[in-house]
């Protein structure tokens, strides 16, 4: 095969929010090495590979190539787009390769190889045709369908434990997309794989008939660089925690979370060039006539050129506005009618970005309807859906200025995103939403008080280096705080660099509030 290589341009995008100490005895060693030999998957945003090009690139390989710079490190990136993912596993677990990357951390693994800190964090996702809502909320809902697997991924036993062998599908990590062709095809009914990597893969592949139907936040993945067990490797993975600890990587999320960007792109460019071939057929089937007519026709065919002008410049506008009307509708939920999930991220690391640079505090809410799944079961998804729109316009009202940004998080979950917004003002917007939801008075006879009502966890970053991850983890923990001591109400943390504040204090709940 022809020999591949890691694309370590994008180490720029990686920078450090500490110095790291590094002797030059420990620099020394590393440069005596022989060249690290890489194993590497194609699964973006951490790893991309793109066949044109013949290299990977991605968070992942940034970060590497950042470290390895810094430490005096030589690597070389094996072939293996044919392999395996338990092929390259074993590779690297018996010394025939040195390090894959990205793998998520999983207990045999460890006992295996060498796992460094974590660079990047995601969740596994449940996939389904569009159009065809199953009742999945969890692992345990998987049984009665059938279902697609990648081999040797770490949720690979939980699912076995749940789906009989006869109803699960395994694949190669190679041919992922075979079983997103198999689902479409009716061949399974459901797919788990990483939510992150099937996002970037949907755009590429424009598997748009294809949609995440749940998320499975109890089993969150954290990625990591994977070295073979040897005493030299466990100093170099050492050295690795060191850098991954002070490392701020959100400059190569934004620059590798690509796969709607390159969609529109492609899209556009299409159009464009087939603009321009209608524009260059109509053209030169007017000059050929000109010039057949002579002179006497030349004023009509001028005219009749003039008119093709126009057509084609009206074309050109409606091509503009549908490309305006498409990216539009790539960051609005199509329910609510929201901003999306991928308008909030873009949303949440440019505002995080802007925080670190002025210091000005950031609060995020994160909203959960308490007793959706009661709605759904009790009055149908139709009104479930009615109920969620309802929410959406409560946002609208509460959520008013032109800086902030309310989106739909997924499924009952909302989000809004409150530049220049301290840690009080962002509690008392919580409750405002809060109390307007609930003076909606929609029934849920099966909720232990019989209404629609929210739980709300509120993070507010207001200095030090706090990852816009970190945020978005602390408002999920607070969330998690109100639904555990009785729902509908708000519970907020502060931020300052490394350190939690302890959660504000709140208002003792309504009794009504326990359901």
């Amino acid at each position: 095969m022809p020999a591949a290589a890691l694309d370590c341009a994008g180490a720029r995008h990686v920078r450090l929010r500490e110095p790291v100490a590094i002797s030059p005895q420990e620099k020394a060693e590393f440069r005596a090495l022989a060249p690290l030999r890489v194993l590497a998957v194609d699964a973006p945003p951490m790893a991309r590979y793109d066949p044109a090009s013949k290299s990977y690139s991605g968070i992942g390989v940034d970060v590497w190539c950042f470290i390895t710079r810094e430490l005096g490190l030589r690597h070389d990136l094996l072939p293996g787009q044919n392999l395996s993912l338990a092929d390259k596993l074993q590779q690297v677990q018996d010394g025939r390769a040195d390090v894959f990357m990205p793998l998520s951390h999983q207990a045999d693994r460890a006992r295996l190889g060498l796992f460094t800190l974590p660079y990047y964090e995601s969740y596994y996702a449940v996939i389904a045709r569009k159009g065809r809502p199953l009742p999945v909320h969890g692992l345990a809902d998987l049984a009665p369908y059938r279902v697609g697997l990648v081999k040797g991924v770490a949720l690979e036993p939980q699912v076995q434990a749940v789906v009989a062998a006869p109803r699960l599908t395994r694949f190669d990590q190679a041919g992922s997309e075979g079983m997103f062709q198999a689902l479409r095809a009716g061949a399974i009914d459901l797919a788990v794989y990483s939510r992150d990597i099937f996002e970037e893969k949907r755009y590429a592949h424009e598997f748009f008939d294809l949609e995440v139907i749940h998320t499975l936040r109890d089993d969150p993945r954290s990625y990591r660089f994977y070295f073979s067990p040897t005493p030299a490797h466990q100093r170099v993975a050492a050295a690795f925690d060191r850098y991954l600890a002070a490392i701020d990587s959100s400059a190569s999320v934004a620059a590798h979370v690509i796969g709607e960007r390159q969609f529109i792109e492609r899209y556009v460019a299409q159009r464009s060039q087939r603009a321009m071939w209608q524009t260059t057929s109509v053209a030169g089937a007017l000059l050929a006539l000109v010039l057949g007519l002579g002179f006497l026709y030349y004023r009509r065919m001028a005219h009749r050129l003039a008119a093709s002008h126009q057509q084609v410049q009206q074309q050109q506008q409606a091509l503009q506005a549908a490309n305006q009307a498409l990216e539009q509708q790539s960051l609005s939920d199509t329910l609510t009618g929201l901003p999306n999930r991928r308008a909030f991220d873009l949303a949440l690391h440019r505002e995080h970005a802007r925080q670190q640079r002025t210091g000005q505090p950031l609060s995020l809410l994160l909203l959960d309807v308490d007793h959706f799944k009661g709605v759904n079961d009790a009055y149908g998804h139709s009104i479930g859906d009615d109920y969620l729109r309802a929410v959406a316009r409560v946002l609208r009202k509460v959520v008013t200025r032109s800086t902030d940004l309310a989106a739909r998080h997924g499924g009952e979950e909302f989000t809004c995103l409150l530049p220049d917004t301290s840690a009080t003002q962002a509690q008392a917007l919580a409750e405002r939403i809060r109390e307007a939801t609930q003076r909606l008075t929609l029934p849920n006879a099966r909720a232990w008080h019989p209404m629609l009502t929210l739980s709300i966890g509120v993070a507010t970053l207001e200095a030090g280096p706090a990852s816009a991850q970190q945020l978005l983890e602390q408002a999920d923990g607070q969330l998690y705080v109100a639904k555990r001591t009785g729902r509908n109400r708000v519970c907020a943390t502060v931020l300052r660099g490394a350190v939690t504040e302890p959660p504000m204090p709140q208002p003792a709940p309504p009794p009504h509030a326990r359901a």
